[in-house]
């Protein structure tokens, strides 16, 4: 009996790790390598899942086979019927003895990047040609395991009791109230793309919904020219009701990161991905340790950075409270809480007693900001101030301020960059490698 069928449901890891030996077998792919000895020909088919040896021997094998081997190239497109044989020579230790091969699809001209070694490309070229790049094993990899992070994260959230919601992408007013925005032309009015899902999963716990989660795209009309930075990228943004305050939501944070790493650590698949990339020396303490930003202040003093008084860090001082971390916690992960006010959006909660702090946090892995944060202001008269007090006009932001209007509970949230993530856990030197086809100030193409 043939297994495989017209819709793929077998791939080259499953027949490896599973196929039984004299088993007839479909399995289709590209085609990675040809090796022709004359009366001998080898082809490795690569799929999304690895590769696996294609065999057709003179005299054991249809002649028609071996001709259709000797028209084909490198990238052709093939499906391969045959018997599976257990080989120890072979790679992967086993491999198929073809009785017939299909082609699906022929190149029209050779591929402009070398697929096998794409790597040896500038990143440049590797994201003009993407589609190829991908076909890449190891920056294959990097998809499946972002696949999977927001997998385990969208896992917990539902584990938790909380909602996912889907969030309007096209705006009437900046959510942030900067001016980094993309306008839209919408019919005879503008429009923007939204900077982030906060106002509307805010509005989601004051229409009793309590908890909810989204995971979406985002948009930043910044010009950038980082290794950190995206004008689109995708979003882990939560928010939760009822809370007695930060460390309610702080601890959300810590138990989503725990959760999310457990589990790609666990998985084969992605475990091995993270150990191609040599970064699989996580520490992962039972507590993330937390500092408030005026402590972050003095420990930073102390290794020759001064950040100051009542400023914001800067990458060089991510990484800095980083090596603290993995120091004095032996942790890749550190909160930093208590930001101030005047680099904190108007709707940040203040610290009682001391407005010129807040309660948020950013959480810090590997040296990056990775997460942002914190119990948000609920009441409407205080909003309204503190929206003035930026210099904002309240006005312009009716919208917003009208779900506070009828009760609202105290809450708090974050907002995590999938790709940031996923950059540091397997320790990427770039974030548009982390993105599928990233847009930055420069790109809009493919």
């Amino acid at each position: 009996m043939e297994r495989g069928g017209c819709l793929k449901s077998i791939y080259t890891r499953d027949l490896l790790q599973r196929g039984a030996d004299g088993e007839r077998y479909r399995i289709c792919g590209w085609v990675d390598r040809i090796r022709d000895l004359g009366r001998l020909k080898f082809i490795l088919l690569r799929d999304r899942e690895g590769s696996i040896q294609v065999i057709a021997k003179y005299g054991e094998n249809p002649a028609e086979v071996l001709e259709t081997v000797s028209h084909l190239d490198r990238e052709d497109v093939i499906c391969v019927r045959g018997i599976l044989k257990r080989n120890p020579q072979a790679p992967g230790g086993a491999e198929i003895s073809a009785e017939s091969i299909e082609i699906l699809s022929k190149v029209v001209e050779p591929a402009p990047i070398e697929v096998g070694s794409s790597t040896e490309s500038d990143l440049s070229t590797r994201l003009r040609w993407r589609w190829l790049d991908t076909r890449n094993p190891r920056i294959m990899g990097i998809f499946i395991l972002e696949s999977e992070v927001a997998n385990a994260f969208r896992e917990f959230f539902r584990s938790r009791g909380f909602v996912e919601i889907f969030t309007p992408k096209i705006v009437g007013g900046a959510t942030e109230g900067g001016a980094e925005v993309f306008p839209v032309v919408y019919f005879d009015r503008n429009a923007y793309l939204a900077q982030s899902p906060q106002f509307y999963k805010q509005m989601g716990v004051i229409a009793g919904f309590e908890k909810v989660f989204e995971i979406g795209p985002v948009y930043r009309a910044e010009k950038h020219h980082t290794v950190r930075h995206l004008t689109e990228y995708h979003s882990v943004d939560y928010e939760v009701g009822f809370i007695d305050g930060l460390n309610d939501v702080i601890g959300v944070a810590e138990d989503a990161f725990k959760y999310v790493v457990g589990r790609i650590l666990e998985n084969s698949r992605t475990k091995e991905i993270i150990d191609r990339y040599n970064a699989s020396d996580m520490l992962i303490p039972k507590k993330f340790p937390r500092i408030t930003m005026r402590e972050a202040y003095r420990v930073l003093d102390t290794m020759g950075k001064r950040i100051p008084y009542g400023e914001d860090l800067d990458s060089e001082a991510e990484k800095l409270l980083w090596t603290y971390a993995r120091k004095e916690h032996s942790s890749d992960f550190i909160f930093v809480t208590e930001y101030p006010w005047k680099v904190r959006p108007f709707y940040a909660m203040r610290k009682p007693g001391e407005p010129e702090w807040t309660l948020s946090f950013d959480l810090i892995f590997r040296g990056l900001e990775v997460a942002t944060g914190g119990q948000r202001e609920h009441r409407y008269n205080i909003l309204v101030e503190q929206a003035r007090e930026k210099g904002l006009n309240p006005d312009n932001f009716w919208f917003y301020l009208e779900f506070f209007k009828y009760g609202a509970p105290p809450h708090g949230g974050a907002g995590i960059g999938l790709e940031r993530v996923v950059m540091q856990i397997l320790k990427l030197q770039n974030i548009r490698e982390a993105r599928l086809l990233p847009r930055d100030p420069e790109r809009l193409f493919p």
